[in-house]
């Protein structure tokens, strides 16, 4: 089978809903990084053979196709849009993989989405808009996301402490990384860094809004706008990059959408023939600290690898891009060996990706 390599990756700041970003389309999000990606590989917009971009809150109507079009793609490249909740990010980038396996020579796979300009949704004959999309056919079986963290946090013993002195230790990696972060952004709106990073203290998560039970606004990633965009290409084009050793998407349990990353997790270490030990880096996905936690918990990885320089508590969750943006994290931070993407969505999916640089010899 032809291996997949990705050559370039760049993302946008993270910027709360309503923030700088607040009049930007996702279509200019997400042109802007392709454009950056193309340029830092030396890749020619005509050598792009297909572009795949998650997003969930858009309008529709194919956002990869109005992104390529955007920034400046030849017409023939139709572009894929694809949905699968949080998990679409590291999705888009599972099916380039599958595409230059199947022959394409050059792909854009990432995620986008603008809290900021999501259109109101309501079903027919109902007054009030809705917020959530119903992930199961079961109401019973299909849980508010805060709510089914909380009873996570419950079953796992997790106190409300522990998850905030997580998502502490989430912002005072990214701080303590800022001017190593602006590598991999792409200035936006004049962005540069993560707007939603803080020092964040004990005395200011004692007093953050509760959300559910022990969730609060401290320990559970705020909505937020972004872009994120992997160039994935065949080893024809890039050889020496980083390679996409294995991935795997898994259903797990509605109930618990948390902890499905773990099945994923395993998938994913197994088809690499890979023990979590190998792992030089880690990036989990912090929708909600309890989260992460049981994820890092449940694969026995090493919590001093994950999430080395902050994640989406420290960042926001702009859900399209989330699983994008935990690989380009690993592009950037990944000097050698092999390195692990992982994230939850809702309706209980996990998805895991397994990248490998090798060493400069």
């Amino acid at each position: 089978m032809r291996k997949a390599f990705v050559i370039a990756a760049r993302r946008t700041a993270v910027v709360p809903r309503g923030g700088a970003f607040r009049d930007l389309t996702v279509d200019a999000l997400g042109a802007a990084v392709l454009r950056a990606i193309l340029a830092d590989a030396g890749v020619a917009a005509e050598a792009v053979d297909e572009v795949i971009v998650a997003n969930v809150i858009g309008e529709g109507g194919n956002s990869a196709r109005r992104i390529a079009l955007l920034a400046g793609l030849p017409e023939r490249v139709a572009g894929l849009t694809i949905d699968r909740q949080c998990a679409g990010g590291l999705d888009a980038l599972l099916l380039a993989q599958a595409l230059v396996a199947a022959g394409a020579d050059v792909v854009v796979a990432g995620g986008v989405e603008s809290y900021s300009q999501a259109p109101e949704r309501r079903m027919p004959g109902e007054k009030a808009p809705y917020a959530e999309a119903r992930f199961t056919p079961w109401p019973e079986r299909d849980p508010d996301m805060a709510e089914a963290a909380n009873l996570l946090a419950r079953r796992m013993g997790v106190s409300r402490e522990a998850m905030d002195s997580w998502a502490i230790s989430s912002h005072a990696r990214a701080l303590a990384a800022r001017e190593n972060l602006r590598a991999e952004i792409v200035p936006v709106a004049g962005v540069i860094d993560d707007a939603f990073t803080r020092v964040l203290q004990p005395h200011l998560t004692a007093r953050a809004k509760v959300i559910s039970g022990e969730i609060t606004a401290a320990n559970a990633a705020v909505a937020a706008d972004g872009a994120a965009l992997c160039l994935v290409v065949s080893e024809r084009i890039g050889a020496r990059a980083v390679r996409i050793i294995s991935g795997a998407t898994v259903g797990a349990d509605p109930d618990m959408p948390g902890i499905a990353p773990v099945a994923a997790i395993a998938k994913a270490m197994a088809d690499a023939g890979l023990t979590t030990a190998l792992l030089d880096r880690c990036e989990i996905m912090e929708a909600y600290a309890v989260q992460a936690m049981a994820c890092v918990t449940g694969t026995g990885l090493d919590a001093a690898r994950v999430n080395m320089a902050g994640g989406a508590l420290a960042r926001g969750h702009p859900i399209g891009a989330s699983g994008a943006i935990l690989a380009v994290r690993l592009f950037h931070d990944l000097k050698h060996g092999f390195g692990l993407a992982a994230i939850a969505a809702a309706g209980g999916i996990g998805t895991a990706l397994v990248l490998q640089r090798p060493d400069p010899t």
